[in-house]
């Protein structure tokens, strides 16, 4: 089940369970969709996999599997500013 992550590992914009902007990789590194477009030309700096949009959890599915709470930033060169 995906951990849907609540935030760009590279600018460290909030990304809800909800939104349409995250993208993920394989392993579930996850990036808004600026990032990835444009910092990242739609590759994880951590695996090199592509990114893709992240599928939202419908309501009902949330409440009973919750989003996590865990925030992931890391300094990746590619999202120096």
């Amino acid at each position: 089940m995906l951990a849907l992550r609540p935030n760009c590992e590279c600018c460290d914009r909030d990304l809800p369970p909800e939104s349409t902007e995250a993208r993920i990789c394989s392993f579930e590194c996850t990036f808004c969709a600026v990032c990835a477009d444009t910092r990242l030309g739609g590759r994880c700096p951590n695996c090199g996999g592509n990114l893709v949009g992240r599928a939202v959890r419908p309501p009902a599915a949330l409440a009973k599997f919750p989003a996590s709470t865990e925030r992931v930033l890391k300094a990746h060169a590619a999202c120096a500013t």
